[in-house]
């Protein structure tokens, strides 16, 4: 990959972007991961003002200070960035204590989790008139489907979309991305109990990264377990979360019933 010409492309892609939407910059959720860290960094090399949230929910401590590490990382090369740090842990808790017991199952509240910072970062874009910069990487938007339906999925653009994640981590290194981002396990921080990507899904990202491109039966390659188990589960993944990867299905009325 042509690391430096990829940087340039997305810099200028977002320069573009916002140029054309009359709005006046970008806000960035940053959670102390490489996907996060990458796409704030892209954001503020465009020289547009760049708003770099750290939304904490009863967060691990190791991944509040790596967020907070590149924010100053962030403010110290680039005069157009703010760093702006909201506990969420209190209007979470509220959450918890008006939703009905019988629903707060684990996932349906490290959804809840991921929705709530979705609506802080439309607070400040909303506001301050900005665009709500994505961080998924094209392994997770388009591949597994490894986020929140209208939460970190609920963007206005995505400029990391179409970079496999080991290329993610390629243009981490060009950046100079803080070492202990770049060497931190995937997670999407949503779980008390600090369980990693790889964890949940039950494949690393090169592994996924390999079912994505793998051509097919016809290969003529014969496959190991490994390999078998992890396009069974790619291929569950993919097929599961459809629902987010496809448009929203509508219903066509035929004309002549509009009549």
């Amino acid at each position: 990959m042509k690391t430096e010409q990829v940087i340039d492309h997305i810099v200028r892609w977002l320069s573009d972007y916002l140029n054309t939407s009359g709005l006046n910059g970008f806000v960035v959720g940053v959670s102390g991961g490489i996907d996060s860290a990458v796409t704030s960094a892209l954001c503020a090399k465009t020289g547009s003002p760049v708003i770099a949230l750290n939304m904490p929910i009863c967060q691990a401590a190791d991944q509040i200070s790596r967020s907070s590490e590149h924010i100053k990382w962030l403010e110290n090369r680039f005069d157009t960035v703010k760093g702006e740090h909201v506990d969420l842990t209190p209007a979470f808790e509220e959450i918890k204590s008006t939703l009905p017991d019988r629903i707060q199952d684990g996932l349906t509240m490290a959804n809840t989790r991921s929705r709530l910072r979705m609506l802080t970062l439309y607070g400040f874009s909303t506001h301050h008139r900005m665009l709500v910069a994505g961080t998924g990487n094209k392994v997770e938007d388009f591949g597994v489907g490894f986020y929140t339906k209208y939460g970190d999925g609920g963007v206005d653009l995505s400029p990391i979309a179409d970079l496999m994640k080991s290329q993610v981590y390629k243009v981490a290194e060009t950046l100079d991305i803080l070492p202990d981002i770049r060497q931190a396990a995937p997670t999407d921080g949503l779980w008390e109990d600090g369980r990693t990507d790889e964890g949940q899904i039950g494949a690393s990202y090169d592994e996924l990264e390999w079912a994505m491109t793998y051509p097919g039966t016809g290969s003529g390659t014969p496959l190991s377990d490994r390999q078998r188990e992890v396009l069974d589960i790619y291929r569950r993944f993919n097929t599961g979360n459809r629902h987010k990867m496809d448009p929203i299905p509508v219903c066509r009325i035929p004309k002549e019933l509009l009549v």
